[in-house]
């Protein structure tokens, strides 16, 4: 846990005016008096002479000890009034929470009692004084001194009772103050929140006032004569606390509190009895009876609060007041207390319907919380007896606990946090209740209320997080047990949920509950005597909680265990320590490398996460006796390290780094395992795994430095020698761990390592950095030593990476490192650097302006930088005249100077190039767009703190001249982008003509863009000359010389990122510079009229910009400047937003079609405008701009009968496009809750409007409420009930859409009738179905409910007769979410008995066809929901049976008879059936005569539309009758003929569906058959094996042959296929050759291809193995292995690639590895090449799936290393390298093999090398501005070279130890000299090329220099293994 730093009051002197001070100081230097007296004056004199607080507070407690030693009543008085008067003065001026007040309060309250009186005097004259005349601006003091003086200060409160006129005067007088001004500062919500502020003190302090002087406030009001001055003064406080309640500006917190204060000014005015609670239940039914027992001025005070128009808040906070200011404590005082208590739950349930805001109804579930606290406070008194009335309305079952519940139900969904957290304390309270009032009943399962909760609550769908917090206060209150016995599946059902991220961390604080209540229940009951009864209830615990655990670990997939690891496992092990060795042995007795199914972590990976979790608790015992106690072996741990899975490698590291104490010290063993770790995977392609890692390192790393410095400690403390040594010894092992550490990360950092590798080394050098340093003197670990030149030069250059994170990470890296091995303060490589980064800042490359501001950044720290800046202006021919560096001057003067020199040179070349671009747009985009300079500037800006800075005369030159710049370079770039199709603006055309055609339609059209889209549209003069030939070559234009191609991607990119930048630039400067006012002495940097000036550019930008990236981005700067609006002290800016807000709502009123405002592209930046204005308003304000904007836009997104026009379907579509930007903006957050039924009813009535635009933009709106309400979709099923809500949540939320929509689709459902055979469709009918279809009824739901969803269902139903097909599928689905699970039996029925029994004339088929659509889905949901059959006596079996004939041929329409098949397939088609035995049976038998009889068997022509439909129904039905559960249908001889027909049939859609259902079956055959031994596939016959070979060699569907090629893979396994073409029987040969064929003729389908190979591999793997010797002798097995090379390849689909993957696995033991060698060597190694291909393939899948094949490699061909479990690809690809290379030992292939490994060494894309440099070199680096090309970013061509090197070179080392020396033969050494040419050729080419590179070429060439890099050494190294082999 953070304890967060409590804040020291800031202590201050007195501060006196001169006259008043020089007074005090005279009074206090009278002579004479006592000499005590005399004591306490000079005290306090020195006191007022001294100006420091701490010696004022010391000397203040010293006058107050010598006040209290006073004795008796001294002679002079004069003097001690003097000093009380002094003290009192003082009291009063202090500010609120000096501590110097306190001290003089506690100096003044030690007066002896004698004084005390004299003291109140003194201290009331004082406060009088203040209370008399004060000014506007003193309120807020006076308040908080008359707080002060009531805050634990009995002086102080003595005071106030005497002052209590006055003081009750003056809070009203402020409280009237206050309200005055509140009316005049709209738009001002800096003044406002500080208002809101000081009235929210005030009527605090009126509370308080009360609530101390209730006796005197009581004796006055009750006095003699009739009407007192106190009477006046409080009945104008509640005049002014009514005011604040009514009045809707003010905000929650000051509206709460004034209901608090209007209960407590009643009950100071009326006492405590019955009248009290007789006055405050009027006020809350709002009727003025019960009033009379009020004294009459309050009584009319609150008959003004009685008005029945007001606010619906009123009543809640006046419950609120009710609550927390009456006593509940104890017995009531009499019937109106008791009918008080009853009705504030009822007002506030009433008030729950109505409101809106989501604050309020946090507001509402907090006071009904604290309401359920005071009933239980009510009932827990003494011993009295509950009045019955109370007692009946509190217990279980009554009318309010079911309203209660309602309202509990319907917010435990809630979006806010603190209204669910409410609502689960309100449940407690209410069981708290239920079990207060019957505590008789002790045991829960005798008590029918709770056994009925606890089961409709076990009984709801678990993603409702309520439902968690409700069963967490069962276990709380009534114990596990309870819930166990309802539910014994409890645990397992829990476990299951841990996978959903959502749900997690609910489910694992109820399992946390569940076991630890369990464990207490079973101890309890067995008792602490019985030790062996002590095991045997452990082992039951265990049972129920343990072992689930354990399975879920090692066989769920691994990221449905996340979370288990996160938030279950801590929790478990925490709860039972000891339960961690029943865990470890039950995983131990599993075999090790057993693996779970595909994809979950098996034994090995649960025994990590296991250790892990334990550990990580402190339950593992310390690393002193072994590894962890010797619980697991170090072998284990290193295999576990490098598993394939991430997770359990993350979870080995975590085993490894993690521990309890953070100084618990590193063993050598836990270094080596690090070392073992890093290498392996510093190259993970996961965000999340690298992010793992980094945090598991830096836990290692501090515990390394914690414990480094406590061996420090203990060193210098320790006394033996041996002892000292061994410490010295482990610090050593520290250093020599951290320097490898180091070393390894920044030998890395080489030109063409991978991104993410680069990202992990730089995120771990910067932990070193920051936990350790790099400076090579200081510390324990300098690690500047090891840091060489050349690395820091590899980090600087990672700052050219084309990745963000890697440029920033090592731009941070370098500030770290030895500036010496980094070397930018040597003046010439300062130079070249900065050069570098002046020409990045021109680059065309978007990603080279942010290197460029980067090295900037570097070198801005460098003393000697002036001279470098002004060698590079010289160079350009500048005029820049730099700042005089100033002698000795400090770091941050020399930044600012610094900063200021660079940012004027990047203006000056801003300056120089601007005209330019004036002059020639398409020449800048190409040769020096303008955005690269301005990113500069604003990154340099960034750091400086613009608060101290000394050259302000220059800073403001600057400024102004940026914002001029930026003013010019936004006129040149805008025309493009405010055009009206910026995308397309200039053709790719380079003939110079064109391109001064292109330059005059610049001109032309940067004024007149508006709305009418170019009516007359441009075109192009192009007969100016007369060869208009275009061509293809460079044209320059005037740039001396030089050539250049601009495309239409180039100058939009240039012109949207000027547009970005000056966006940028601006928002930065109104940011962060301080602000300058004409009046103001403070060192200002910009002026107001600037801030002004730059609001209106982003107004225009906003407004005009048709770019989205330029608007987007002009949005980011505007959201700036409005926060910096707000936040100035300038009440002319503060009041802009509003001005600018309230002028584009006016324009967007008036626009029509000849407006600039943009109404196409969702129009453009208008949304972003007023969506930056908006989220200015705090959000703690009264949200009066977003309240007023909402309103106006929802008024014109209403369609209106007057609004027919253009010009009104403008404003329409506007408003649509901004209400929906405005309801996904999630800072207006909560805020926008309460516009949500409007918004929704515009979107549904915009559906109607005859305008396209107006439907498209309602279509937008309507798909963003649906998220707003909705959520984001929580998974795939867009109708899974995650993304659902219940119908009572929804209508409680959103009131208003319940007649809205209940209206709508009444009227909708009046259209569909189709009787008439006309097509009529309801606009909105599609979205009222979409919105219904969304919602559920909660089981909990009252049948009462005022918002229930019966009246719906009607209407639904009614929409299933529609003529449109969609409209019945959306009716039917929206129609399930109304039935509740126990009405679909009923329902279902009374749906069945509208079909027609037998066919008539009448025969409606569209009626039918949405019934029976309508029963479907009911089945279905039931059957989901339910896991229960349905009750007897449904009459649906008998309905369906009568009306079979829609199923038979005498219904003609095929659509019908598909839905009713549907319906049969739903009750006989599962092995489970919802209906009783003898019903299914009798139906499965009618469904097969209605097959046998159908068009299936015989087949015949199809039946028109909707056929293939009804016969893939047909076909479903056969396919379960056959193959599915064959079992359950009867009759053998009939399936087989089923089969059959379904695999002959003539539509291919139907042998798909035969074929999908036989392989499903088979596969699942498989995975149950995994452990047996005998397999077979007894329900497939040699008929029907058959067909499926015949149907192989003819099929012409591609689909179908790739279906029947799956199952017979299945099959070749197990079964001998006959494989005959219907003429002949086929020989191996000839099959394989017909499947080669297939495989290679099928590229074009990815599953045929895919499915071909496979079952050729199985047949060559099978006859490799049966024959190893003769297989050569097989022809086409190198046709087969070049195949699947080529399957191999980088641009293969993933899918071809994951089957090649698994082919080559598959063949590992028979064909890569086997002695024999039975594809020749040649074949085989390029197989083995493919491995390694896929092996470093891009997709983390491919990789994962090829490196199984060391699970098949035999064991005596393993290193020792290597273990045969699964392994991650980059040990894999080593291990196989290695296994490669003994293999060739193995095969007595040395030389060969060797040979064959220096080509891969070489390289074979060398070869067409000069092709492809002459291809690239003709097209312009800028041509393709965004094409990545075939990049793989995870393959690290550098790394595979090493490796390949490191094994050679092996290789040949034991081949010349073994063998006698001998001369290779003549082809070998012919082979040797051609490659030895190639190599040397390359090496010569490359050396000669990167010679001709410029300068640095790391920045400007950062690809091409790699690449020739890595050529060169890869034929550096080749020579050296030719020289060897020769």
């Amino acid at each position: 846990m953070v304890v967060k730093k409590r804040k020291s009051p800031k202590v201050e002197a007195v501060v006196l005016d001169e006259e008043k001070l020089h007074k005090l100081i005279a009074s206090l230097s009278v002579g004479g008096g006592e000499d005590g007296v005399r004591e306490v004056a000079q005290t306090l004199q020195s006191c007022l002479e001294l100006t420091e607080p701490v010696q004022q507070i010391q000397l203040v407690i010293k006058a107050g000890s010598q006040l209290e030693a006073l004795s008796e009543e001294p002679s002079d008085g004069a003097l001690l009034e003097s000093c009380l008067h002094t003290l009192s003065l003082v009291y009063t001026s202090l500010q609120a929470k000096n501590p110097l007040r306190r001290t003089i309060a506690s100096a003044l309250g030690s007066v002896p009692a004698w004084l005390q009186e004299q003291t109140v005097n003194s201290l009331s004259a004082c406060l009088s004084d203040c209370l008399s005349n004060p000014t506007s601006e003193q309120y807020p003091h006076i308040t908080d001194t008359i707080t002060a003086c009531l805050d634990g200060f009995a002086l102080g409160e003595r005071c106030i009772n005497k002052l209590l006129p006055e003081v009750m005067q003056f809070l009203h007088k402020g409280l009237s103050e206050y309200l005055h001004q509140n009316s005049g500062l709209a738009g001002r919500h800096i003044a406002q929140a500080q208002l809101m502020y000081c009235c929210l003190a005030t009527v605090k302090a009126s509370m308080l006032v009360m609530q101390r002087s209730q006796e005197t406030i009581g004796s006055s009001l009750q006095a003699e004569h009739t009407h007192t001055k106190l009477e006046d003064t409080l009945s104008s406080l509640l005049g002014c606390y009514t005011h604040i309640l009514t009045d809707e500006e003010f905000i929650q917190s000051v509206q709460s509190t004034a209901g608090m204060a209007i209960v407590l000014l009643i009950r100071s005015a009326m006492g405590g009895g019955d009248e009290v609670a007789s006055v405050v239940c009027s006020l809350l039914r709002g009727s003025a009876q019960g009033l009379d027992s009020a004294p009459r001025w309050l009584q009319q005070r609150c008959e003004g609060l009685c008005s029945s128009a007001r606010p619906p808040g009123v009543s809640l906070y006046l419950c609120h007041g009710a609550l927390a200011m009456l006593s509940w404590k104890g017995a009531l005082p009499g019937p109106q207390w008791e009918q008080l208590l009853l009705l504030v739950p009822n007002t506030l349930l009433d008030l729950d319907v109505s409101i809106k805001e989501s604050s309020t109804a946090m507001v509402v579930s907090r006071v009904l919380t604290l309401w359920s606290s005071a009933a239980l406070d009510c009932l827990q008194g003494e011993r009295q007896v509950c009045p019955p009335r109370l007692q009946q309305s509190l217990s279980g079952g009554s009318e309010l606990q079911q309203r209660l519940l309602e309202h509990i139900y319907s917010h435990w969904e809630h979006p806010l946090d603190g209204v669910r957290h409410q609502t689960r304390a309100l449940f407690r309270n209410l069981l708290l209740l239920h079990q207060h009032t019957c505590s008789s009943i002790f045991d829960p399962t005798e008590d029918s209320y709770i056994t009925e909760l606890t089961l409709s609550l076990l009984g709801l769908e678990w993603h409702m997080r309520g439902k968690y917090g409700s069963l967490s206060c069962l276990v709380e209150l009534y114990g596990a047990r309870h819930l166990l016995d309802v539910q014994p599946q409890l645990p397992v059902s829990l476990l299951g949920l841990m996978g959903d991220q959502n749900l997690a961390p609910y489910a694992s604080d109820l399992l946390e509950r569940l076991f630890v209540s369990h464990k207490a229940q079973l101890g309890s009951e067995v008792g602490a005597v019985d030790t062996t009864g002590s095991e045997a209830w452990m082992e039951v615990w265990h049972k129920t909680w343990v072992t689930p655990l354990l399975l879920v670990l090692c066989r769920a997939k691994l990221d449905q265990t996340t979370y288990i690891l996160d938030y279950f496992l801590p929790k478990l092990l925490r709860c039972s320590p000891s339960s961690l060795t029943h865990m470890v042995q039950a995983l131990q007795d599993t075999p090790p490398c057993s693996t779970g199914p595909s994809g979950s972590r098996g034994a090995l990976g649960a025994l990590m996460t296991c250790l892990r979790a334990a550990r990580a608790q402190g339950v593992v015992p310390s690393s002193k006796e072994g590894l962890w106690g010797g619980l697991v072996p170090l072998s284990l741990l290193q295999q576990a390290l490098v598993h394939k899975h991430d997770q359990v490698r993350m979870d080995a590291l975590g085993l490894v780094c993690e521990t309890l104490r953070s100084t618990e010290a590193l063993t050598p063993q836990e270094m080596d395992l690090i070392r073992y770790f890093l290498p392996h995977n510093l190259n993970s392609q996961a965000p999340g795994v690298r992010q793992q890692t980094v945090s598991l390192l830096k836990k290692l790393l501090c515990r390394l430095k914690d414990s480094a410095l406590l061996l420090q400690k203990r060193m210098s403390q320790e006394r033996d020698p041996a002892k000292r040594d061994a410490d010295q010894h482990t610090l050593h092992q520290y250093e020599e761990f951290l320097r490898w550490l180091c070393v390894s990360l920044l030998e890395v950092l080489l030109p063409g390592a991978s991104f993410s590798k680069c990202l992990m080394a730089l995120q771990l050098l910067c932990l070193l950095g920051e936990l350790f340093t790099f400076s090579s003197d200081s510390g324990v670990f300098a690690l500047g030593e090891v840091v060489t030149s050349a690395h820091a030069q590899n980090v600087l250059y990672s700052v050219a990476s084309n990745f963000l994170e890697v440029k920033q990470l090592a731009s941070t890296l370098l500030r770290q490192l030895p500036p010496s091995a980094v070397g930018l303060q040597v003046p010439e490589r300062m130079r070249r650097v900065l050069q570098a980064a002046l020409d990045l800042s021109t680059s065309t490359k978007p990603f080279d302006s942010v290197s460029a501001a980067h090295l900037l950044h570097l070198l801005l720290p460098q003393p000697h930088l002036t001279e470098a800046l002004l060698h590079c202006a010289q160079q350009q021919g500048l005029p820049f005249h730099p700042p005089s560096p100033l002698p000795n001057a400090s770091e941050a003067v020399i930044l600012e100077l610094n900063t200021l020199s660079v940012v004027q040179l990047l203006l000056c070349c801003l300056q120089s190039e601007v005209p330019r671009a004036e002059a020639s747009l398409l020449q800048a985009a190409a040769s020096y767009p303008l955005y690269g300079r301005a990113h500069c500037i604003t990154a340099v800006l960034q750091p400086l703190n613009f608060e101290t800075l000394i050259q302000t005369e220059q800073w403001r030159c600057v400024v102004s001249e940026l914002i001029a710049v930026c003013y010019r370079m936004s006129d040149v770039v805008s025309p493009v982008v405010q055009s009206s199709s910026p995308e397309g603006l200039i053709p790719m055309d380079t003939d110079s003509e064109t391109s001064a055609g292109l330059q005059r339609i610049l001109q032309e059209i940067q004024p007149r863009d508006s709305n009418d889209f170019f009516t007359s549209a441009r075109e192009l003069d192009t007969h100016t000359g007369d060869d208009q030939t275009q061509t293809t070559h460079t044209p320059s234009l005037n740039t001396g010389g030089e050539g250049y191609r601009v495309t239409a991607q180039m100058v939009l990119v240039c012109c949207w990122r000027s547009m970005k930048e000056v966006a940028m630039l601006l928002g930065q400067l109104c940011q962060s510079l301080p602000l300058h006012c004409a009046d103001d002495t403070h060192a200002g940097l910009i002026t107001e009229e600037q801030v002004e000036g730059v609001g209106l550019y982003f107004r225009q930008q906003l407004l005009q910009s048709r770019h989205r990236g330029a608007f987007e981005l002009a949005y980011v700067g505007f959201v700036r400047l409005t926060e910096m609006l707000c936040r100035s002290g300038s009440p002319a800016l503060q009041q802009l937003p509003a001005r600018w807000l309230s002028e584009v709502l006016e324009e967007v009123k008036s626009s029509d079609p000849s407006s600039k405002l943009c109404a196409t592209r969702r129009s453009a930046g208008i949304p972003f405008y007023i969506q930056a204005l908006l989220s200015s308003e705090p959000k703690l304000s009264s949200c009066s701009l977003l309240k007023l904007t909402m309103r106006e836009l929802i008024a014109l997104a209403m369609p209106s009968t007057n609004r027919t026009t253009d010009s009104s379907t403008v404003p329409q579509v506007h408003a649509l496009n901004i209400l929906r930007a405005l309801y996904r903006d999630t800072r207006l957050g909560e805020n926008i809750i309460p516009f949500v039924s409007d918004g929704m009813q515009a979107a549904v009535l915009g559906f109607t409007s005859p305008v396209w635009a107006v439907r498209n933009s309602s279509t937008l709106l309507f798909s963003t409420l649906i998220t707003r309400i909705f959520g984001v979709k929580k998974g795939k099923d867009e109708h899974s009930k995650k993304n659902r809500m219940t119908g009572r949540e929804f209508f409680t939320r959103f009131p208003a859409l319940y007649p809205f929509l209940l209206t709508q689709l009444e009227a909708a459902a009046g259209t569909v009738e189709s009787d008439s055979g006309q097509v009529k469709l309801h606009p909105s009918l599609f979205l009222l179905l979409l919105v219904l279809s969304r919602l559920y009824p909660s089981p909990m739901d009252g049948s009462s409910s005022p918002l229930g969803l019966a009246p719906f269902m009607p209407f639904i139903i009614r929409c299933g007769r529609s003529a449109v097909y969609r409209t019945r599928e959306m009716a039917a689905r929206a129609l399930v979410p109304f039935v509740l699970v126990t009405q679909v039996p009923s329902t279902v029925h009374t749906l069945l008995q509208e079909l027609p029994a037998e066919p008539g004339p009448t025969t409606q088929h569209n009626h039918i066809h949405g019934t029976l659509l309508q029963v479907v889905f009911l089945l279905r949901s039931y059957q989901t929901d339910s896991h229960r059959p349905l009750p007897a006596g449904n009459g649906i079996t008998r309905g369906l049976r009568q009306r079979m004939w829609l199923a038979s041929r005498q219904n003609g329409c095929a659509v019908t008879r598909a839905a009713f098949l549907d319906v049969l397939v739903c009750l006989c088609g599962t092995k489970i059936s919802i209906l009783n035995d003898s019903e299914v049976s009798d139906l499965r038998q009618d469904a097969l005569s209605v097959i046998m009889a159908s068009d299936l068997v015989p087949s015949s022509p199809p039946l028109g539309p909707g056929s293939t439909q009804c016969l893939l129904c047909l076909a479903q039905v056969a396919l379960s009758a056959s193959v599915e559960i064959p079992e359950l249908w009867g009759g053998p001889q009939l399936k087989s003929q089923l089969l059959q027909c379904l695999l002959k049939a003539p539509q291919y859609e139907v042998r798909e569906l035969a074929l999908e259902g036989v392989l499903r079956r088979l596969q699942e055959e498989e995975e149950d058959e995994e452990d047996e031994e005998e397999r077979g596939h007894q329900w497939l016959d040699q008929t029907t094996l058959s067909n499926l070979t015949s149907l192989a060699l003819h099929e012409t569907h591609p689909q179908c042959l790739a279906k029947v090629l799956s199952v017979l893979c299945v099959l070749s396994t197990t079964t001998e296929l006959p494989w005959s073409d219907g003429v002949k029987m086929l020989s191996q040969e000839e099959l394989l050759l017909h499947l080669l064929a297939l495989a290679q003729n099928s590229t074009h389908s990815v599953e045929l291809h895919c499915a071909a190979l496979t079952l050729v591999s199985r047949l060559v793997v099978q006859l490799v193995s049966s024959n190893p010797q003769g297989a050569s002798a097989v022809a086409c097995l190198g046709q087969w292995g070049a195949l699947v090379c080529a399957c191999c390849s980088e641009e293969q689909p993933v899918e071809v690639k994951l089957m090649a993957a698994k082919v080559l696995v598959n063949c590992t033991a028979t064909v890569l590895t086997s002695s024999h060698l039975p594809l020749g060597l040649t074949t085989t190694v390029s197989l083995w090449r493919s491995l390694f291909t896929l092996l470093q393939d891009e997709d983390e899948d491919v990789r994962d799936s090829a490196c199984d094949f060391i699970c098949n490699v035999p064991a005596s061909l393993l290193s020792t290393d290597v273990t045969g479990a699964s392994v991650c690809p980059p040990v894999a690809l080593d291990a196989g390298v290695g296994l490669l290379c003994r293999l060739f030992e193995l095969w007595g292939q040395v030389p060969a093999g060797a040979l064959a490994l220096t080509e891969w060494l070489l390289g074979d894309e060398e070869a067409n090398y000069e092709a492809v440099a002459e291809e690239a070199s003709s097209l312009d680096d800028e041509d393709f501005l965004f094409e990545k090309g075939g990049l793989n970013l995870w393959a690290e061509p550098v790394q595979w070279v090493k490796l390949l090197h490191r094994h050679v070179h092996s290789l040949l080392l034991g081949f010349r130890q073994t063998q006698a020396p001998g001369v290779p033969g003549q082809d070998q050494v012919h082979q040797i000299q051609t490659l030895s040419t190639q190599a040397q050729a390359q090496a010569l080419s490359s050396q000669n090329a990167l010679d001709s590179l410029p300068a640095l070429p790391q920045f400007c060439l950062t690809m091409e220099h790699a690449r020739l890099l890595l050529r060169l050494q890869r034929a550096t190294l080749a020579l050296e293994v030719l020289d060897k082999l020769r």
